[in-house]
């Protein structure tokens, strides 16, 4: 972009949501705005309300632990997060600033399935942990869960699938702003041209309304609104064909408007309590409304544009550019946490007290994953899952799992 007059950035910034501060090293293969900047919804409607102050840059303190110290580190099925730390590793492939990790992946790589290795011992062997305390000293915080839904949709509007999933908009900008002001270095912001001034792009409702007048184009038409909305929190989904093919959907780009709880907005109204203000709460009181189902999407300023990718078995391409793994990856505030690396996770299960400690992979990003103990838990495809994520909201502890070297950096 060209050099913009002083008077637009600063309507821009009044208007536009400016992006976090990118990740460390952003991946760049098939998921750079995500990777670029964590403007994805929320994905919980029981998360908090995101900061309007962004943390720090890395805004957390680790701590020195020892292997004991993480509760469950010897009952946890260690392997079996061994196919996503692998991941992990070709995330790090080419990245210049992880050469620690390149070291450590590169004697994951000769170890792999050589008789008789053991992913503990190797973990131990090679990483150390180090527990993750907060700006204010603090060693817990929430955990919250995601998944990827099916959605059943239609290569064309037909009766019955009448919602479009739309891809990025031709007049949607992105604008970086650090060439002009270096003390904005990383920060983006969106909108459009109308005339000869830059202004907020459109709101969801904007969107909703003007139709086919937004130059965007439509992927898809699914057969719920609801689920598209959902669609757009979980920020990926598979979608069933009316053909019977099977294609994916992973975010794109997103309008730059905040996010805002629709789940919250009828708490306050007092059309459901907030327990009941879940994924699974939300959509029993649409398919109760279906006529006012409009009006309360409409809160929240929030669109999501996604592309459209070919169906695979393995999970949905997270803000880290590999796949995620179900029950294995979580999403991070990359401030605190980088992407790529291993994260021991002590929580408990959805709506439990019983214990889920589990080896992690730091493989993806959310709008409201915000502070360094924060984590959102990818239960995985379909209902099950689903479930799952739309119950989970515990409290949980952080350990980073490091090259001694890295963590001396």
């Amino acid at each position: 972009m060209g050099v913009f007059p002083a008077a637009a950035i600063f309507l821009l910034l009044a208007g536009c949501a400016v992006v976090p501060p990118q990740a460390p090293e952003p991946a760049a293969p098939v998921c750079p705005p995500c990777a670029a900047c964590p403007v994805c919804p929320a994905r919980s409607e029981l998360e908090p309300e995101p900061e309007t102050t962004a943390p720090p840059i890395f805004s957390r303190t680790l701590q020195a632990a020892d292997w004991g110290d993480l509760p469950g580190w010897r009952d946890d099925d260690v392997a079996a997060a061994w196919p996503a730390f692998l991941q992990s590793c070709r995330g790090f492939d080419g990245r210049s600033r992880s050469r620690d990790w390149r070291r450590v992946c590169k004697l994951a790589r000769a170890a792999d399935g050589q008789p008789g290795f053991d992913a503990r011992a190797f973990f131990e062997q090679h990483l150390k942990p180090y527990a993750i305390l907060a700006a204010d000293g603090s060693d817990s915080g929430m955990m919250t869960g995601y998944y990827e839904p099916l959605l059943r949709g239609s290569r064309k509007a037909a009766k019955g699938f009448a919602q479009p999933v739309l891809g990025v908009p031709d007049d949607l900008l992105t604008i970086d702003l650090a060439d002009l002001y270096p003390e904005l270095k990383d920060k983006r912001v969106r909108g459009r041209i109308d005339g000869k001034r830059i202004v907020p792009y459109w709101t969801r409702a904007e969107i909703v309304s003007r139709g086919e007048a937004v130059p965007a184009p439509v992927l898809l038409y699914v057969d719920d609104a609801v689920e598209l909305f959902f669609l757009q929190i979980q920020g990926s989904g598979r979608v069933l064909l009316a053909d019977g093919g099977m294609v994916r959907l992973n975010y794109a780009d997103q309008n730059g408007h905040p996010y805002l709880s629709v789940g919250r907005v009828l708490v306050a109204r007092g059309e459901l309590k907030l327990e009941e203000a879940s994924m699974q709460g939300i959509q029993a009181w649409a398919r109760r409304n279906p006529k006012r189902l409009d009006e309360l999407l409409n809160n929240n300023p929030s669109y999501v544009f996604f592309r459209e990718l070919p169906d695979s078995n393995e999970g949905p391409i997270g803000a880290f550019g590999v796949p995620l793994t179900p029950e294995r990856s979580i999403a991070v505030d990359p401030r605190s946490v980088p992407l790529g690396a291993p994260v021991f996770l002590s929580t408990t299960r959805p709506n439990s007290s019983q214990p889920l400690n589990r080896l992690m992979l730091a493989q993806d990003t959310g709008g409201a994953i915000k502070g360094a103990v924060r984590a959102d838990f990818f239960w995985g495809f379909g209902k099950a899952a689903g479930e799952q994520a739309g119950r989970m909201k515990q409290q949980g502890r952080m350990w980073l799992l490091l090259p001694p070297e890295a963590a001396a950096k």
